[in-house]
């Protein structure tokens, strides 16, 4: 039932708060690794299971967060998760030791998939039908912007307080959320209340994509299948979704409803969505890692220039809405975002070690505009045609499939700079020799400005190498970079055919939940 004035508001603003709890999390602890391994005692490796262990749970709870909200009530399981979340956040804060912290992240991941899903379905029931292109891209500023400020907000509360207090942030905001959610959010009825509950579906569904989500985490670290356990993971991998779709797929209660997969525009949106999660989550992740690596650019600088960006993308999501709710084709407009994606990736792909951050802030606005154009037409394709008890499902998938995406584009992204980093020096390592001119030259003016300042000839000449070895390293680090904004781009711009195998609706106007 649609609501209106101002609970139909309050109700929005809840959950797009709920939503980006969750969201800012998947991001914010990043940047306070390191505090956290100094203040802990733990290794770098260790330590990442910070990361790993939120990011395994999350992606385990969202394909199931349709039937957890079925069977206990979509109102009842978002409080509860909200109420979690919180708790756990405050536990995260107060661990004394590692195993205390990652423990504590993964019961705050477990809450955090509950959130994401169930606060769409709630917001696509609190709207009208005729108005839902709006609500859609209002929940889409969420889902976008909070990934991207995330290490922003990190960085700045470690450099001002404590890594502890990147957790306690969220003690006030969750239990305004739960108090509002309680006070205004209409329950629904349980429609699994008495059916029996698909254990098997349930620990099938935990193997298949925890171990995905741990491979694609931990793949790079470990050096892929080097390691027994990566391996193992993966045969736990492919036999889970095997088992798991065959499970699904022959019991009456499944606890993943495939038949959803009927809808040609939610089967193809499942892949669209991966696309996104790709794009967004893989840029995020080299932006801050080339300018700070490479231009020296501090964090904070960093997250000043992704600023504007996200407000570019906050101000186009209501636009976006009405256009889609006024019956422009989200196709096209889709389109439009994955080409201007492109063109964000190529312009930082012709990059170069004297690029500054006015150069930089253009392709970021234009990325600004993309996204918004991506997630709401996107979001709005993929669940269009689902209806009643589907949409709780849908989203949880479609939310999985987008933060898969993510992982996967950074995994990738990750060894496409690691292989291609190696490949880089080695070409430039040829043009180091005793008959090429041009580094003689290089050479000769180093060793004599060091000599000017008073070196001998002997450490002149090896600080001259030193210099040429730096300069070689920084060379193929940029090389790499724009190698990798160049293959993200590539993805997305192949991927526009993807969005005319959905059926067009002259008029897109999503499906209310009959309940």
């Amino acid at each position: 039932m649609a609501e209106t004035g101002f609970r139909k508001w309050i109700i929005t603003i809840t959950v797009i708060v709920a939503s980006l709890l969750e969201l800012i999390d998947t991001t914010i602890v990043n940047v306070s690794l390191p505090d956290i391994q100094g203040n802990l005692g733990a290794t770098l490796e260790d330590v990442a299971w910070v990361v790993t262990g939120y990011a395994v749970a999350n992606v385990i709870i969202l394909p199931m967060s349709g039937w957890l909200g079925s069977r206990f009530g979509r109102k009842q399981y978002f409080i509860t998760s909200i109420i979690v979340f919180t708790i756990a956040s405050f536990l995260c804060g107060n661990s004394h030791g590692l195993t205390e912290l990652v423990l504590c992240r993964i019961i705050q991941g477990m809450a955090g998939g509950g959130l994401i899903s169930t606060s769409q379905a709630i917001l696509i029931e609190t709207w009208p039908r005729e108005q839902i292109g709006t609500a859609t891209a209002l929940f889409g500023l969420g889902a976008v912007v909070g990934p991207t400020v995330g290490p922003t907000i990190g960085g700045f509360i470690t450099d001002h307080t404590s890594w502890r207090w990147i957790f306690y942030v969220n003690i006030p905001v969750g239990a305004i959320a739960a108090f509002c959610a309680y006070t205004f959010v209409r329950e629904t009825p349980k429609d699994q209340k008495g059916k029996p509950i698909d254990w098997w579906g349930i620990a099938l569904l935990a193997i298949a994509v925890g171990s995905l989500q741990t491979i694609l985490e931990k793949g790079e670290d470990e050096d892929w299948f080097a390691k027994t356990y990566i391996l193992v993971l993966t045969v736990c991998a492919v036999l889970g979704v095997l088992l798991f779709i065959w499970r699904e797929l022959s019991i009456d209660y499944p606890i993943v409803n495939f038949a959803i997969l009927r809808h040609r525009s939610f089967a193809v949106g499942m892949f669209t969505s991966f696309i996104l999660g790709f794009g967004l989550y893989g840029s995020v992740f080299v932006f801050p890692v080339f300018c700070q690596n490479l231009l020296g650019f501090t964090a904070q600088q960093t997250g000043e220039l992704l600023f504007p960006g996200g407000l570019c993308t906050i101000f186009m999501m209501p636009f976006i809405g009405k256009m889609l709710n006024r019956g422009i084709p989200a196709q096209f407009m889709a389109t439009v975002g994955m080409f201007l994606f492109f063109v964000f990736t190529t312009m930082l792909s012709n990059s170069t070690l004297e690029t500054g951050q006015a150069d930089v802030l253009v392709p970021l606005l234009i990325r600004g505009v993309g996204m918004a154009l991506l997630f709401v037409p996107l979001t709005t394709l993929a669940i269009a045609d689902l209806k009643g008890p589907e949409i709780g499902q849908g989203t949880g998938l479609n939310n999985m499939m987008r933060q898969l995406g993510g992982s996967f584009g950074i995994a990738t992204l990750t060894t496409i700079i690691h292989i291609r980093q190696s490949v880089h020096r080695n070409n430039l390592l040829i043009n180091i020799n005793p008959y090429n001119n041009a580094f003689n030259l290089r050479m000769s003016q180093y060793i004599a400005g060091f000599e000017a300042k008073g070196r001998s000839l002997i450490d002149a000449t090896h600080m001259a190498y030193a210099a040429i070895e730096g300069a070689v390293t920084r060379q193929s680090l940029l090389l790499t970079y724009d190698d990798a904004y160049w293959i993200s781009g590539l993805v997305m711009l192949f991927s526009i055919p993807l969005l005319y195998l959905q059926p067009f609706k002259k008029a897109v106007k999503l499906p209310v939940d009959s309940h």
